[in-house]
């Protein structure tokens, strides 16, 4: 296993009971592992748990690389947890939830850009990012590593990236980010307008009475324009959520509006409601909770889902892509 004191160095043992978030800059696919293996062999060796959520490719070089000792990491397939950015969270929620009562450090290493994601895509990874030092600042000791590709990322990219991560790691040195702006990046990104659709093919007004017909209408016409009868249901199962809240915390009504993507369906939702908890949708309510169901639902149903705060209230941009991702 790979571990020495350059290790820990780049890696120093994190200070009981804080949540560590380092974004850890590497350069190219040669420059992946050792990036990012000494961290998991050092949480290995010291029999703490580890998870690791990157693209499979990457899952399979960490796995050749530790050979047997990789039954002691957990893994998950980035690219189908994380297809919609607001699903990450989720994961290491349930993480932490699983091995707190270990009574050991955590350790987590998650990569949610890459290349080939969308600019879309994209703005919501990095409202990600913002969104980790909020979820998880009472996490006890937690420390998240979250790789960036230097040679194939823009440099837009990476500079959010030093924006979202109070420690970054560059050239194998570690080093608090001047740039880090914490939590207040997230009102920024919320605030921050989605791009308009080049044409919209509908738009309608709704009220309470409306939210079933609503559905029906626009899960027809995704079904009419090449979506899958079961993702179709799902977009119309999640516009309707997305409706009924605009009932209940809009102001009583909304305006929806559909359109179609070069690759993708796409419709929104608009009301006058606004936006109190930046972190809506990316923990399961319990039980006895009336409210949160919704959004949540929504994250899961949609390959991508965008919520903005507007100068005259909310809107929920939700997605699904014409082909199964």
């Amino acid at each position: 296993m790979l571990h020495s004191a350059a290790t820990e160095s780049r890696f120093p043992t994190r200070r009981p009971g804080a949540f560590r978030h380092d974004a850890v800059f590497y350069r190219g696919e040669g420059g992946f592992l050792p990036a990012v293996l000494p961290f998991v062999s050092a949480a290995v060796e010291r029999d703490e748990p580890v998870l690791v959520a990157v693209l499979p490719a990457r899952e399979q070089a960490i796995r050749n690389e530790l050979g047997p000792a990789s039954k002691r990491v957990e893994f998950v397939d980035m690219q189908s947890a994380g297809r919609n950015p607001a699903c990450i969270i989720p994961v290491w929620n349930d993480f932490v939830l699983r091995n707190s009562a270990r009574g050991k450090a955590l350790n987590g290493v998650g990569e949610p850009i890459w290349p080939e994601r969308t600019a879309p895509e994209i703005a919501e990874c990095q409202r990600h990012e913002s969104l980790l030092n909020l979820a998880f600042a009472r996490a006890g000791s937690f420390a998240l590593i979250c790789p960036y590709d230097e040679a194939h990322l823009p440099e837009d990219v990476l500079a959010a990236a030093r924006e979202s991560h109070p420690h970054v790691v560059e050239d194998g040195k570690r080093h608090a980010s001047a740039s880090y702006c914490g939590v207040d990046c997230i009102d920024v990104a919320d605030r921050r307008p989605l791009a308009p659709p080049s044409e919209i093919h509908e738009s309608r007004a709704f009220e309470g009475g409306e939210v079933t017909s609503v559905r029906r209408e626009l899960t027809h016409w995704a079904i009419a324009n090449g979506l899958d009868p079961a993702r179709a249901a799902d977009l119309g199962l999640a516009v309707h959520e997305a409706a009924v809240n605009s009932i209940r915390h809009g102001g009583g009504r909304g305006v929806l509006r559909w359109w179609r993507g070069d690759d993708s369906l796409l419709c929104e939702v608009e009301d006058a409601g606004e936006l109190r908890d930046p972190l809506a949708g990316r923990s399961l309510p319990g039980p006895e909770s009336a409210h949160g169901r919704g959004l949540w639902l929504i994250n899961h149903l949609c390959d991508l889902v965008q919520v903005r705060q507007t100068p005259s209230g909310a809107v929920v941009r939700m997605q699904q892509q014409l082909r199964s991702p």
